[in-house]
C-alpha cells in the first residue's frame, strides 16, 4: 500500500487523538490532509518519536497518543521498543510505516528490506501487541482493534517505498514553522480533557 492511503484510512482516529508523527514523508503526508493542533510533526529527531508518545502516554493516561513511526527511524533507536514495553502505556499505539528503506534521506536501504522483523522486535522486547499489516483496510482494523483493547500495541504497516510530496508541502518538510507546531501542540494538550 502507499503511505498516504493508510492515513487516509485512519484519518477519523488521528483527528481524534494526540498524534506525533517522525520527520519527513510521513509528517508532509499526514500533514496534506489537513493539520489539526493535536499532531505533531517531530522535526529533526529522528528515532525518537516513539519516545516522545512515551511521554505523553504517561503523563497524559486520560488521552490515546498514536505515534506514526518509520523503519529507519525505529531501528535508529530499537532501544525504544524496550522502554515502550516496560513501561507499558495503556494508551498508546505505536504505527511503523515499513518500506524497508531511509526514504526521506535518499533511499538506501534498511535491515528490513534483508529480513529483520521489526513486530517480531516489539514482541521480543515485551510489546503486548504486535501485528504486521499491508492494505489500508487491514491497517484501520488493526488500529481499531488496539483502540478496543486499551494495550500498548505496535503496528508493522508494509507500505512502498514510494513517495510524491502532497501539493501544497517543499518535499519532505512541512510548511508549518517548528515553533509554531510546538506551542500550538503544548497549548492543545494543555486545553484537552476527556
Amino acid at each position: 500500500m502507499k503511505r498516504i492511503d493508510g492515513l487516509v484510512a485512519l484519518r477519523g482516529v488521528l483527528e481524534e487523538n494526540i498524534v506525533v508523527t517522525i520527520m519527513g514523508a510521513v509528517a508532509a503526508e499526514l500533514q496534506s490532509l489537513g493539520h489539526r493542533p493535536n499532531w505533531f510533526y517531530l522535526q529533526h529527531a529522528m528515532g525518537l518519536a516513539s519516545s516522545l508518545g512515551l511521554g505523553i502516554a504517561l503523563c497524559r493516561p486520560e488521552l490515546r497518543v498514536i505515534v506514526l513511526d518509520g523503519d529507519g527511524s525505529v531501528l535508529m533507536n530499537l532501544g525504544g521498543l524496550t522502554t515502550l514495553a516496560r513501561y507499558r502505556p495503556r494508551n498508546l499505539v505505536h504505527i511503523i510505516f515499513d518500506n524497508e528503506s531511509l526514504l526521506s534521506v535518499g533511499g538506501f536501504p534498511t535491515a528490513t528490506s534483508t529480513g529483520s522483523d521489526l513486530a517480531g522486535v516489539a514482541k521480543a522486547a515485551g510489546v503486548p501487541r504486535t501485528a504486521v499489516v499491508d492494505s489500508p483496510e487491514q491497517l484501520a482494523d488493526a488500529v481499531n482493534a488496539a483502540v478496543a483493547a486499551g494495550d500498548l500495541t505496535s503496528i508493522v504497516a508494509k507500505v512502498a517505498a514510494h513517495y510524491e510530496p502532497p501539493r501544497g508541502t517543499a518535499g519532505f518538510v512541512t510548511d508549518l514553522t517548528l515553533l509554531e507546531n510546538r506551542f500550538q501542540f503544548a497549548r492543545h494538550l494543555q486545553s484537552v480533557h476527556r
